[in-house]
């Protein structure tokens, strides 16, 4: 059978590939032989690509270390090999068949160049399906090897209720299984445009900030380099690092300078957001195929436990955070107050308890509108923030803010307000009525709360005597 019949039977993308393997054991460059008519419409998704003709190179179209590595693989070795990869935002099941049947060779040998001395060329199918979705049948076909080594890392990514803990295992896990000398998973959060670097001692801020500064970025910036790096695919498995030496000649400087020889790079995404990486460094090449094989799943796995943390984190933030000041909210207090009388949170020998009410709210909401009130307890927070920073600050209400000074002395107290007071006399807009308890011995939390929220009322009354003409205004 003719080969381009051959191919278009196949109700798959499909593609012959070729190259040289040369005297000295190297490899030429992939060339692209025949492609039916499914692959045909990839290949003219870029507008400046060039006619297919046979015998056309592969970097024409492409630019993939990872195909470009199993093509080399099966038809080299004349292995089926398999791979399914999240990449291109879309999962991709590809099989590489080496080409050993003699009629087919012979016709593809006459578009092959002509043979070099011990030059022989070899060959090998692509079929390549894309689904939008992940595919659990797909994700099952796996070596007992590969599996084994997976259903280990799930074990590790669900036993530990601890997000760091189970990430420094991971980690650990991830490098005996390549035989890395270095290895660590980078959790990134594109929303608050942060990335955090884990080992297996645990999070090492110091280390990605050093090797970042040393390239003239952030953290952050550091993991879009990395994303940029991959080209859209989902990984890197180099044995060397020429092509991070192409592709980002600043990392590449990098990397040898902190002794890299070769790495592995895998993307960890959850829903088509991308959450992190799998990084190693000098890794024992000859486990690729298990590697490969393995952190394809564990990224599918560990993006899951990350993007759940993350969101966790960010349900946490909004239940405990108030939204307008940043700082802790009623229901954080009312959390606080109930561990303390309860005895969940041990109570201090000594507490300061303070209520600040921000005088004159209504009336610029009335009078200004509602955003203009909304910058001013902004700028009353600050302020807050600033006097009070080692401790905890709640916003209780609308215009008013608790703050709990846990084994403070007095004198601590007593400064910590006269500071909020010089500070207020410094704006033009910001006053605020202060009532304050402090509590030694077998105290009631619950009524200092409430004593010193009377002492708030009080000198808010008193403030208005002294100031007759400020009532109305900053009522």
């Amino acid at each position: 059978m003719n080969f381009q019949t051959w191919i278009e039977s196949i109700h798959a993308m499909a593609g012959i590939f070729g190259f040289d393997i040369l005297p000295d054991g190297s490899f030429s460059e992939i060339r692209m032989y025949a492609v039916n008519q499914h692959y045909q419409g990839v290949l003219h998704m870029r507008p400046d690509a060039p006619e297919f003709y046979p015998g056309i190179s592969y970097k024409h179209y492409f630019n993939d270390v990872n195909f470009e590595s199993y093509c080399y693989k099966s038809a080299s070795t004349q292995d089926i090999l398999y791979s399914y990869v999240n990449a291109y935002n879309c999962w991709m099941t590809g099989f590489y068949l080496p080409v050993d049947d003699p009629e087919m060779l012979a016709q593809l040998q006459k578009l092959a160049p002509p043979s070099e001395g011990e030059k022989r060329t070899v060959y090998c199918c692509y079929v390549l399906k894309v689904e939008p979705a992940v595919q659990a049948e797909s994700m099952a076909e796996r070596s007992a090897e590969v599996s084994a080594a997976v259903i280990k890392l799930s074990m590790i990514l669900h036993k530990e209720q601890d997000f760091y803990q189970t990430m420094r295992e991971t980690v650990t896990e991830i490098g005996e299984l390549c035989g890395a000398s270095h290895c660590a998973i980078a959790v990134v959060d594109t929303h608050k445009q942060k990335c955090t670097l884990i080992t297996s001692n645990g999070p090492d801020r110091a280390y990605l900030e050093e090797i970042s500064r040393g390239m003239g970025r952030t953290p952050f910036e550091t993991a879009l380099a990395w994303e940029a790096a991959l080209n859209k695919s989902d990984c890197l498995l180099l044995e060397d690092l020429k092509v991070v030496q192409e592709r980002d000649p600043v990392w590449y400087e990098s990397l040898v300078s902190h002794g890299m020889h070769n790495i592995v790079l895998y993307e960890i995404r959850c829903q088509k957001t991308l959450v992190g990486f799998i990084w190693a460094g000098n890794y024992d090449v000859s486990k690729m195929g298990q590697i490969k094989g393995t952190l394809e799943l564990t990224t599918f796995l560990t993006g899951a436990v990350i993007a759940n943390h993350q969101l966790v984190s960010r349900l946490e933030i909004m239940s405990t955070v108030d939204g307008l000041t940043q700082v802790s909210n009623r229901n954080a207090m009312n959390q606080r107050v109930e561990k303390l009388v309860s005895g969940e949170d041990e109570r201090p020998a000594v507490l300061g308890v303070v209520y600040a009410d921000l005088n004159g709210l209504k009336t610029v909401n009335d009078e200004k509108g509602h955003e203009a009130g909304d910058k001013l307890l902004v700028r009353a927070a600050h302020l807050l923030k600033i006097a009070f920073d080692d401790f905890e600050i709640y916003r209780a209400g609308g215009d008013e803010f608790v703050i709990l000074l846990p084994d403070a002395p007095e004198q601590v107290m007593q400064e910590q307000i006269a500071q909020l007071r010089a500070l207020t006399e410094n704006t033009a807009d910001v006053r605020f009525a202060v009532g304050a308890v402090y509590c030694r011995g077998k105290y009631d939390i619950q009524q200092a709360m409430h004593d010193a929220d009377e002492r708030m009322y009080a000198d808010k009354e008193a403030y208005y005597l002294a100031h007759p003409e400020k009532k109305r205004r900053m009522a």
